[in-house]
């Protein structure tokens, strides 16, 4: 199969994705913007004392209070359920195309217990919290229309993998080579790779192990599994893309929750203060973040001077940034808000700031429209910084993947220079885009701000989108007006 060929797998995921298009998540209706995304038309600023937070994404946003995202969380039993079903689904449809697409015809992943290799908890069920002792999966393909048979060399499968260890007068290695000896394998995957951290989970030593037991001329047919690795990371089911409109829902409800009179108390409460009342939050519902969350302030220039010694405090006239992620049921969101703290005699943010943030979004309609499936990162990225600047945007783009991972593998699409960016971003840069894919949209935009003097506001945008393979959509709406805190 061509490395774009993606034809089965659209067949698999086709009607699911298009009653998910089709059918809007309750309770948000969505109507198409200028960019024909889908979205609700934002409505009115709260008004003082008002307990629901202003409705600020594309979608109609009802307060924290009555929202279902952050009230429907499941308790950790439901939770395996669903991840176990959705996992079941991959197996059986999504790895035998990704395993015909990189031409490899068994896949070994190897790992010990607390070293698990990157792909190693996504294969296993739910209650599997580590591997046990040495753990091996075996991924045989049967060829077109006999999937993919599975199997484990190690202790333990959890009930999907077939035990092949069962002679335990064999040393474990010596009983892998016996197996895969009799299946004869032309390609043998394996967890190596220069450019993906996700692709290199198999360890020196047990690598050697291998060769060991296999001797020169099995061992002469590993290839790297690198992009097998990747392609399992980043292929979202049809299931998985449903719900993941209500994870990105929760990322909206917390941010709707802190950025307001409920958390921020100007002149008293610092960004620290509002960093670990999101980690509490989080841990309070039953949820973990994936990095530390973050508050910043951009502020005035001529009014920085009056607040010595404390920057961190929160005060009347700034613009709050965010950086926010959480993890729910496997999967990760990242999103990036802005929020405007009222001046007295102040009803609305500057205009210059709410400006600055249409020019955010104008850049994201721009980048987004650019996704294609088989265009790299690299390609995706140069087209949109080139429109982006060409718009006056003063854009910088730093695109990034989504899944169990937060900074995740798969099209990497990243404009900052070499200096500033992750080692080896390029290279990974060159890695195409496929469908039923999830992604930060991440980057900023710069823009002078008139009622401060013409300085430069800095928009760090980030929202989370997918990838359906005719278009990339906002899972859960965006932002299109700044919080207000009164």
């Amino acid at each position: 199969m061509k490395r774009h060929d993606s034809r089965v797998l659209a067949m698999l995921f086709g009607a699911a994705l298009v009653a998910y298009a089709a059918t809007p998540a309750a309770p948000f209706s969505r109507q198409p913007d200028e960019s024909g995304l889908a979205h609700t038309a934002p409505q009115s600023p709260q008004r003082a004392g008002a307990a629901s937070p202003t409705g600020l994404f594309t979608r109609q946003a009802a307060g924290p209070s009555t929202d279902g995202e952050i009230h429907g969380i499941l308790p950790e039993r439901d939770r395996a359920r669903v991840v176990n079903d959705w996992l079941q689904w991959r197996l059986d449809n999504i790895l035998p195309e990704l395993m015909r697409r990189e031409g490899i015809d068994m896949w070994l992943v190897i790992n010990r217990e607390y070293n698990e290799d990157p792909v190693y908890l996504s294969l296993v069920p739910a209650t599997t919290l580590s591997a046990r002792r040495t753990s091996i999966l075996i991924f045989l393909d049967q060829g077109q229309g006999k999937g993919v048979e599975r199997y484990t060399g190690g202790p333990s499968g959890g009930g999907l993998y077939k035990p092949t260890w069962t002679d335990k007068k064999l040393r474990q290695f010596d009983s892998l080579a016996v197996f895969i000896k009799s299946h004869n394998p032309k390609k043998i995957g394996l967890n190596f790779s220069e450019d993906w951290a996700f692709g290199d989970g198999l360890s020196l030593t047990l690598k050697a192990k291998l060769e060991k037991a296999l001797g020169p001329e099995l061992s002469g047919r590993f290839v790297s599994a690198e992009r097998l690795c990747v392609g399992w990371l980043e292929t979202r089911s049809p299931q998985e893309l449903s719900v993941y409109r209500q994870i990105a829902g929760i990322g909206h409800n917390l941010i709707a929750e802190f950025f307001s009179n409920r958390v921020i108390a100007p002149d008293i409460t610092t960004t620290e203060d509002v960093e670990w009342w999101i980690r509490d939050r989080v841990t309070g519902l039953g949820l973990g973040v994936w990095f530390h969350p973050s508050i910043s302030i951009q502020r005035r220039k001529t009014e920085a001077p009056g607040y010595p010694g404390k920057p961190e405090i929160i005060r009347r006239g700034d613009l709050l940034h965010c950086d926010v992620g959480v993890r729910y049921l496997g999967l990760c969101t990242d999103m990036q808000l802005h929020a405007y703290v009222l001046k007295p005699g102040e009803t609305d943010a500057p205009g210059g700031l709410k400006r600055a943030l249409d020019r955010a979004n104008r850049l994201a309609d721009i980048f987004m429209g650019g996704f294609r499936t088989g265009r790299t990162g690299n390609e995706i990225v140069a087209s949109a910084m080139e429109k982006g600047e060409a718009e006056g945007l003063r854009p910088l783009i730093y695109s990034h993947p989504l899944g169990p991972y937060g900074h995740g593998p798969g099209c990497t699409a990243d404009a900052r220079p070499a200096e500033e960016a992750p080692e080896d971003i390029k290279e990974r840069g060159n890695y195409p885009l496929f469908p039923n894919t999830v992604f930060a949209i991440e980057f900023s935009a710069t823009t002078a701000v008139s009622e401060w003097d013409n300085q430069d506001v800095r928009t760090g945008y980030e929202e989370d989108g997918m990838f359906d393979g005719s278009a990339c959509r906002f899972i859960d709406g965006r932002q299109t007006e700044l919080f207000i805190i009164r």
